[in-house]
C-alpha cells in the first residue's frame, strides 16, 4: 500500500484576518449603537444598528456563496479508515468529543494519516476501538476534512467488516484548522474599535456634556475692610451678593447704591464697570435687600424673561419706605425687614415686608418709590 503526506490546512490567511476585523467591527458598532439608542431613546439609532447587522450578514452570506457552490459541485470521496488511536474527553454531555487518529485508505489514491476531533454519542463509543475499520468521507480537494460516516450503506458496511488496512507512517496531519490567536486578536480589536467609535460619537449626549461647551466662570469673592467694617462681595454667572459686617446697614446713606454698583463693577471695588460676574448693564430678575445683605439674581443669557437694571432702583427712597413699613402698618416691635424688587407683572414692583412680635405686614411701591398698596398687620 502506497502512502502520502497530506498538506495540513493552512492557518488564518490575510483575507481571513480582514474578514475577522470587519466582523468584529460590525458587531461592536451594532451592539453598542443598539445599547446607546436604547439609553438615549433614539429609535433611528436602534433600527440602524439592527439594519447594519442584517446587511453585513447578508453580504457575508453572498460573499461565501461561490465557494460553497464550488464545494457542493465536488462529490465527497468515500473510503475506509483504520483507527490508530482515539481519546474521548470526559464530560456529562450526551455527545462526547473524541480525538481520532486514523489511517485513511482511498481506493484510487495513496493512504494518509490524519488526526481530528468529532462528537460521538456515548452509546456508540464501544463501536470505536483502536484497530477497528470505519467508513469515512472527505472532500477531494480538502482531505483533512475527514468525517466518520455514522450510518454507511450496506455495501460499505460489508466492506468495512472484512477489510484489513495497514497503518500509514506518521506523523499524522491535524485535520482541525487552527486559525491561531491572530484571528481572535484582530476580531476582538475590531469589536473594541467599533464600540469605542460609537461611544465617542455620542459622548456628549451619553455623559451630559457638550463637545463645545465652555466651563462656567468661576465664583469670585472679594472682601474689603474699611474704617473697622468689612464688606464681602461674591459674584457668579447667575447671582451676586454683598454682605456688610457689624456696624453698617444697607439703609445707611449711599450704602445700597454702592453695593449694587460693586456688583455691576464685578466686585473690584472700582473701575469702569467692565469686570466679570454680573458685569456692567447685566439685567436682574430679582433684587432682595435685608439689613446687611444684598442679593441679586441675574437674568440668564439668551433667556427672554422680565428683567430690569438693578441700578435703576430708587435708592434714595428705600430708607423712607422701610421706615414707613415699620411705623404705619401696625406691626408691634418690628424686628426684621426685607425689600424685594421684580418686574414679573410688567412694571417694576418694590415690596417691603416687616415682621415682629405683632405679626407681619407689607407695602408695595412703583419704580419711583411711590407707595401704591399697603397690607397692614391683622
Amino acid at each position: 500500500m502506497t502512502t502520502t503526506t497530506v498538506a495540513p490546512p493552512s492557518g488564518a490567511t490575510p483575507v481571513d484576518l480582514v474578514r475577522g476585523f470587519l466582523t468584529g467591527g460590525v458587531i461592536g458598532v451594532s451592539l453598542t449603537a443598539f445599547i446607546v439608542g436604547c439609553a438615549l431613546g433614539k429609535a433611528p439609532l436602534i433600527v440602524g444598528a439592527l439594519a447594519l447587522l442584517a446587511v453585513y450578514g447578508l453580504l457575508f452570506f453572498l460573499a461565501g456563496a461561490p465557494r460553497r457552490a464550488r464545494e457542493a459541485a465536488l462529490a465527497p470521496r468515500t473510503a475506509l479508515a483504520l483507527i490508530e488511536d482515539m481519546e474521548a474527553k470526559q464530560g456529562e454531555e450526551t455527545d462526547v468529543p473524541v480525538r481520532f487518529e486514523l489511517t485513511v485508505a482511498p481506493e484510487d489514491a495513496p493512504a494518509f494519516r490524519i488526526r481530528f476531533s468529532e462528537a460521538v454519542h456515548v452509546s456508540e463509543l464501544p463501536d470505536y476501538r483502536p484497530g477497528g475499520v470505519l467508513v469515512v468521507q472527505y472532500p477531494p480537494d480538502r482531505p483533512w476534512r475527514v468525517r466518520i460516516v455514522k450510518r454507511p450503506t450496506p455495501a460499505w458496511e460489508q466492506r468495512a467488516a472484512g477489510a484489513a488496512i495497514d497503518s500509514a507512517p506518521g506523523p499524522a496531519v491535524a485535520g482541525d484548522r487552527a486559525e491561531g490567536c491572530a484571528w481572535g486578536f484582530v476580531t476582538l480589536l475590531g469589536l473594541l474599535l467599533g464600540a469605542a467609535a460609537v461611544v465617542l460619537f455620542f459622548r456628549a449626549e451619553l455623559f451630559g456634556g457638550s463637545a463645545d461647551a465652555q466651563p462656567a466662570p468661576p465664583e469670585r469673592s472679594v472682601s474689603v475692610t474699611s474704617s473697622g467694617t468689612s464688606t464681602s462681595v461674591v459674584i457668579t454667572s447667575v447671582s451676586g451678593t454683598v454682605s456688610f459686617g457689624p456696624g453698617r446697614s444697607m439703609l445707611d446713606r449711599g450704602a445700597l447704591r454702592e453695593a449694587v454698583e460693586s456688583l455691576s463693577r464685578g466686585g473690584d471695588g472700582g473701575g469702569d464697570g467692565d469686570g466679570d460676574g454680573g458685569g456692567d448693564g447685566k439685567q436682574a430678575l430679582t433684587v432682595v435687600v435685608r439689613e446687611q445683605l444684598l442679593t441679586v439674581v441675574f437674568s440668564p443669557a439668551g433667556v427672554d424673561a422680565p428683567a430690569f437694571d438693578p441700578r435703576s432702583l430708587p435708592f434714595d427712597r428705600v430708607p423712607a419706605l422701610v421706615e414707613e413699613a415699620r411705623t404705619t402698618l401696625g406691626v408691634d416691635s418690628p424686628q426684621t425687614w426685607q425689600l424685594s424688587a421684580e418686574r414679573l407683572t410688567g412694571a417694576l414692583t418694590i415690596r417691603v415686608s416687616v415682621a415682629g412680635s405683632g405679626g407681619s405686614a407689607s407695602l408695595e411701591a412703583d419704580g419711583q418709590g411711590v407707595v401704591v398698596r399697603r397690607s397692614p398687620a391683622r
